[in-house]
């Protein structure tokens, strides 16, 4: 079930409030299919549809996948869902807020048409952390989410860590038309896969989330402002040599590879008692510092 929400900035963020009357299903049988075949899945898969709605991509995953697993919170949607389900053995209903469901602890996939209003929440789920059980996914998301989520200056610590252990790519546009009620803008589709290698040991997930933090809390200061606090002036200068960048350049435009370097050049010269710490959740939700 596809959810359009005018609040949703196209950028990798906290969204507004969605408007619930607006569900848009994906119609269009050659862009489910090329969904499918982006996701490469095999028969010993396992593979989740999220907000599946009447089912357009679950029965065509189960076609090639070896177990789908499709979850749907509408009541009606899910007892259609139930009772097409009856033809498949290796289909699973469940009728339940994609955001308080289970994930599989042995390795999954997803291919789905997430609503739009919790985009950012969904990938939280899935990404997060980085050594779950999560292969990759192929979505249906905003037009303007996915090129915040692909942008080359990456400005939110969120995004960074996803991007240091997923490949995330925007695959290609989908014309609102390609939807049933059309939503007021277009959407895209999203590919994520696990990096086959990754620039940082996933041991290391949490260390690098506070350097993150603390790095891109102004992401448009120079990479020299940005890490003046961890690196004494001889470090930074051999860092930036290391980096072949000008000491100027802003944090934000640093890549994965750079981020790399960064992290590596911090763990082997710098005490650990200077390494910025991550903000841990406090019992509401609410991030607290770990300083």
């Amino acid at each position: 079930m596809y959810k359009h929400n005018r609040g949703l900035s196209g950028t990798p963020k906290r969204e507004g409030k969605p408007d619930l009357r607006a569900q848009h299903l994906l119609h269009n049988k050659q862009v489910i299919q090329e969904m499918v075949d982006y996701a490469g899945l095999t028969s010993i898969d396992t593979v989740l549809d999220l907000g599946a709605g009447k089912g357009a991509i679950t029965f065509h995953l189960a076609e090639t996948a070896g177990k789908v697993v499709a979850i749907e919170k509408d009541a009606a949607f899910a007892e259609a869902l139930r009772r097409k389900a009856e033809e498949y053995a290796n289909v699973a209903i469940v009728e339940r807020d994609i955001q308080h469901s289970y994930l599989p602890k042995k390795p999954f996939h997803v291919v789905a048409n997430i609503p739009f209003f919790i985009t950012t929440p969904i990938l939280e789920k899935l990404l997060n952390p980085p050594v779950s059980s999560f292969q990759g996914a192929v979505l249906i998301v905003q037009h303007g989410a996915a090129k915040g989520f692909t942008n080359r200056f990456i400005r939110s610590p969120r995004l960074l860590k996803w991007r240091m252990w997923f490949d995330i790519d925007l695959v290609k546009m989908v014309p609102r038309r390609h939807f049933s009620p059309p939503p007021r803008v277009d959407a895209a589709v999203l590919r994520i896969r696990r990096k086959k290698t990754a620039e940082i040991d996933l041991r290391h997930h949490h260390t690098f989330e506070g350097l993150a933090e603390y790095a891109l809390k102004h992401p448009e200061l120079p990479v020299s402002g940005a890490l003046q606090g961890i690196f004494t002036p001889p470090q930074m200068k051999q860092l930036m040599i290391s980096l072949k960048i000008d000491r100027h350049a802003p944090i934000c435009s640093l890549n994965e590879l750079q981020w790399g370097i960064v992290f590596h050049t911090m763990l082997e010269r710098v005490p650990s008692f200077r390494w910025p710490k991550r903000k841990k959740k406090s019992h509401n939700g609410v991030r607290s510092s770990g300083m």
